[in-house]
């Protein structure tokens, strides 16, 4: 279903009349499943950035920052649901100027994109260079912890964001309304779950971080190139993650067993004997 075919029968959103008629019943289910699923994928690159965000803060704060990100993340795609008119709108109305360049005419949701990309960018950019700074110097960074509501702000911005994709992904999949609120409720709820488990992961293991940040700063070019008129395949990013996540995760299970090798290694008689 095409937007603007889904701007046109907005209105119909909102009668639940349809939803468990057994006609329906099937293609609902499905539809709830496949989506869930795709909500669940485009919401990595969400938990990911609220992971190191919250890394920031003092470890009490951390896991309370995570629910609270998550949760205003379920927040506003709900809203942004209830409001679906406005923003399908937003995401196919062209402004009426250029982007110079380029000459493409962006939508609203093209400058949303631009702004979210380039603050991204700047994210990732910054905590990178600030670990590989301390990494030159020999010692850990050791900045001071960030402000809890400041932290709230951030994730705030970048859920309004990512919330705009997911609902017109949403649209794109689903007829009926309360199956979209509920596949992002569900989605939400799998990465509640994940975030705590995914945030320990990136912390414990500095290269996984620095592999995140990398994601976040690839994820902000597409953003931007999206917004300029650029589409992307999204697929081509995940994969190329998955399979650089697979060779990191190859590599510490590595230094665990040569770790493990050396702890209680007998000395060669050469060498007791020259004690």
């Amino acid at each position: 279903m095409s937007l603007l075919l889904a701007a046109e029968q907005a209105h119909n959103f909102w009668d639940f009349s349809s939803v468990l008629d057994p006609a329906n019943l099937g293609t609902n289910l499905i539809a709830l499943l496949t989506l869930t699923l795709l909500e669940v994928v485009l919401g990595i690159d969400n938990v990911v950035f609220i992971a190191i965000v919250a890394a920031k803060l003092p470890p009490a704060q951390q896991a309370k920052a995570r629910r609270t990100g998550l949760l205003l993340a379920l927040i506003t795609r709900v809203l942004f649901l209830a409001t679906i008119t406005f923003i399908l709108g937003l995401a196919t109305k062209k402004l009426g100027f250029a982007i110079p360049f380029s000459g493409y005419e962006p939508t609203g949701k093209d400058l949303v994109l631009i702004a979210g990309g380039l603050f991204l960018i700047y994210k990732a950019t910054k905590e990178i260079h600030v670990r590989v700074e301390g990494e030159e110097e020999g010692a850990e960074v050791r900045a001071a912890p960030a402000a809890f509501w400041p932290t709230i702000g951030q994730i705030l911005v970048i859920d309004l964001i990512f919330s705009i994709d997911s609902v017109v992904t949403a649209v794109g999949m689903a007829k009926e309304l309360l199956v979209m609120v509920a596949a992002v409720v569900i989605s939400v709820g799998v990465m509640l779950a994940a975030a705590g488990p995914i945030s320990a992961f990136i912390s414990k293991h500095p290269t996984m971080k620095m592999l995140a940040l990398s994601f976040l700063l690839l994820i902000g070019v597409v953003l931007v190139a999206e917004g300029v008129g650029q589409h992307i395949s999204k697929g081509y990013i995940y994969f190329g993650m998955a399979f650089a996540l697979s060779v990191e995760t190859l590599n510490i299970v590595s230094r665990r067993k040569r770790a493990k090798g050396t702890v209680g290694v007998a000395l060669p008689d050469s060498a007791l004997k020259s004690r």
